[in-house]
C-alpha cells in the first residue's frame, strides 16, 4: 500500500474492468468509470493526493456538479480497487432544487403516443410507452428480449447482485404481443433498429430530438429519462407508495425517490396562482 501509484498499463484497466463488473455495475457505469481513470492519467503522471485535487479543480472548471461527482466516485473506486492509502476525494454538495423540472408533461406524453402511433413509428411508441410504463432506465429497457414480453416481467440485477422485477402492465403487453406477433417475431432483442440490430442508448436519445423537432415539443424533455420521471410523477401520485415506486425504480435509498414528491415550478406557479387571492 503506497500514496503514489503510476500510470496504469492495460492490464490493470481490464482488471477494473473485471472488479466492476463483478460488482454488477452497469455496461455505461463501468465505461464512465474507465473513461474517468483514463481521463485521469491522461492529465496527471501518478496518482497523487495532491494530482487528484487538481483533478477535481480541472473537472469543476469543465463540467456540471453531477458530472464532477461521478468521476470523483470512479477515482475513489479505482483507489479502492488498487488498495491505495490515499484519502478519497471528498464529493461536492449539490445544493437540490425545491422542484422538479424537465420532464414530459402528461399532456405531451399523450400527444407523442397519438403521433407516433400515426406515423407508425412502432418502434419508439412502444420504447416510450414501455419506459413511462414501468420506469425502466434505458440501459435496462435494451436488456428487454421479446421472451420477456411473453412472461409478461423482467427481472433485472443491479449493484450489490440486488434483484428487481420489472411487471410490464398487461395492457401495455396485448399491444406489444400483437406488434411483435405481426413482425413474427418470437424470441431476441425486444427492440431493433432499421438494420435489424439491437438499438444503443446513443441512438434512442438522438431519435428523440428528431422527434422533438419533427413534432414542435421542447427538446429539454425528450430524452429516456423523462419518460422514467413521468412513471414515477404518475405512480406517486395515483398510488402514494412511496417505498414501493422506490422498489420499482432501483433506487438505493428511498431518499432518492422523495424528489417525486416534489412539484414541478410550472405547478408550483399554478397552485400558488390559484390559491393566493389576498
Amino acid at each position: 500500500m503506497t500514496a503514489v501509484s503510476k500510470l496504469p498499463s492495460n492490464h490493470t484497466l481490464e482488471q477494473f474492468q473485471k472488479y466492476l463488473t463483478a460488482r454488477n455495475m452497469s455496461d455505461n457505469t463501468i465505461y464512465v468509470y474507465r473513461y474517468a481513470v483514463s481521463q485521469f492519467y491522461h492529465l496527471y503522471p501518478q496518482l497523487t493526493s495532491r494530482n487528484l485535487q487538481l483533478y477535481k479543480v480541472y473537472l469543476l472548471e469543465h463540467y456540471r456538479p453531477q458530472t464532477v461527482n461521478l468521476r470523483i466516485r470512479a477515482l475513489n473506486c479505482f483507489m479502492e480497487y488498487r488498495k491505495s492509502a490515499i484519502t478519497p476525494v471528498p464529493m461536492i454538495k449539490i445544493q437540490q432544487k425545491m422542484y422538479l423540472d424537465k420532464i414530459i408533461s402528461q399532456a405531451d406524453y399523450e400527444y407523442l403516443k397519438i403521433r407516433l402511433a400515426k406515423n407508425e413509428e412502432y418502434t419508439y411508441y412502444f420504447i416510450v410507452r414501455l419506459i413511462a410504463a414501468t420506469g425502466v432506465r434505458v440501459s435496462e429497457l435494451l436488456t428487454f428480449q421479446v421472451e420477456d414480453i411473453l412472461k409478461g416481467y423482467k427481472d433485472i440485477y443491479s449493484k450489490g447482485n440486488k434483484m428487481r422485477r420489472i411487471f410490464v402492465p398487461s395492457c401495455l403487453r396485448s399491444e406489444l404481443l400483437a406488434w411483435l406477433d405481426s413482425l413474427c417475431r418470437r424470441r431476441g432483442p425486444l427492440f431493433l433498429n432499421r438494420f435489424g440490430s439491437p438499438l444503443s442508448p446513443a441512438g434512442i436519445r438522438a431519435q428523440m430530438k428528431a422527434f422533438a423537432l419533427q413534432y414542435h415539443m421542447d427538446p429539454d424533455v425528450m430524452y429516456p429519462h423523462s419518460f422514467r420521471h413521468r412513471f414515477a410523477k404518475n405512480f406517486i401520485e395515483k398510488c402514494g407508495d412511496i417505498a414501493l415506486l422506490s422498489n420499482l425504480l432501483g433506487h438505493e435509498s428511498i431518499e432518492t425517490t422523495r424528489i417525486y414528491l416534489r412539484r414541478t415550478s410550472t405547478e408550483q406557479s399554478r397552485i400558488v396562482n390559484k390559491v393566493v387571492d389576498w
